[in-house]
């Protein structure tokens, strides 16, 4: 009987070690995918929904996100190498193409529809008005990036001029709330749920969405070399489809659902602060019903860069966005 039971638990070793093997073969067999990503915030929720939920690994793909603020160094990362994919503004294809790169970055699937940031003042302001900001000090984000021109354009749409409010563009994109709580500014443009904590923390007031202000911009794009989509068509295919799958799951979920589903990518937001802050973005409508980027979409976003002074000329879009795996 001793030898019947030692010969049962080897044998049972020997299938544990057996699936175990398999399921390491089946994670080596996916193909790794370095995303570096321009900020991280709730305003990306289907990205986190889709890698959360297994729906690259569905695809074949081992997707890593690496944090990379700003734009300007989300591009320089997918230009060295350091990362394949990169996601933030689709005005840093523009700056690229525009500036003489052969292999330059195209824009492949786009995820959000609004600018994600929310205006958050030191005071509380019952009644906020936009001319409120009128001869105001507005910490806006990093020259010639996407927070800054979209929050210039909300304003200039919206009855502010310019050369009426003093908005700041000399802080790091990383550095603007710690900026805003050492005393500098009157206003702050900050994604969730970085507005959200310093509104909780007593540091100030959310006042307005820059989204809500701004209308309907195709506001963040996963863009790559050239050379890299013609050389892994494959890799691009299965990273569009996770994230059509990651934005029909926002779509189609309740913000408590979503919450629950990202949890783990916010770890020290509470999980009710963190569903309010989800329920506030699906409020504005700020993503994309497909991952599909329109001439008209693109033209806004140059439009935007003309409004900043940042265009010397238009960029093809035939050339800058890639749609062949996307459906309107």
């Amino acid at each position: 009987m001793k030898k019947i039971i030692i010969a049962l638990i080897l044998l049972g070793l020997i299938f544990a070690g057996f699936f175990i093997f398999t399921d390491n073969n089946k994670d080596e067999a996916l193909t790794k995918v370095k995303v570096g990503e321009v900020t991280h915030s709730v305003f990306y929720a289907p990205q986190y929904v889709a890698h959360s939920l297994g729906y690259f690994k569905e695809e074949g793909l081992d997707v890593e996100i690496l944090l990379t603020p700003g734009a300007d160094k989300v591009t320089s990362a997918v230009l060295s190498g350091d990362v394949q994919i990169g996601f933030c503004g689709s005005e840093s294809t523009i700056y690229i193409y525009n500036g003489g790169e052969k292999d330059y970055l195209v824009n492949f699937a786009g995820l959000t529809q609004k600018d994600g940031s929310f205006l958050v003042s030191r005071n509380k302001e019952k009644d906020f008005k936009i001319t409120n900001l009128k001869g105001k000090h507005i910490i806006a984000g990093r020259e010639g990036g996407m927070p800054a021109m979209t929050l210039e354009y909300a304003l200039n749409t919206n009855g502010v001029k310019s050369n009426e409010v003093n908005l700041d563009t000399s802080i790091d994109f990383a550095a603007t709330s710690g900026a805003f709580i050492s005393g500098t500014g009157d206003y702050v443009s900050l994604f969730e749920p970085t507005a959200s904590e310093l509104e909780k923390k007593g540091y100030g007031h959310i006042v307005a969405s820059i989204g809500k202000l701004g209308g309907n911009v195709p506001y963040t794009s996963y863009i790559a070399r050239k050379s890299y989509i013609e050389k892994n068509e494959n890799i691009i295919k299965g990273f569009t489809k996770a994230t059509k799958k990651g934005l029909d799951y926002v779509h189609n979920h309740t913000s408590k659902e979503i919450a629950k589903a990202i949890k783990k990518y916010f770890p020290d937001t509470d999980i009710k602060d963190l569903e309010d802050i989800v329920q506030r973005y699906k409020e504005i409508d700020s993503w994309n019903k497909t991952t599909y980027i329109s001439e008209k979409d693109f033209k806004h976003i140059e439009e935007i860069v003309k409004n900043a002074g940042k265009l010397d000329k238009e960029a093809p879009y035939s050339k800058l966005v890639l749609n062949k795996y996307s459906h309107e």
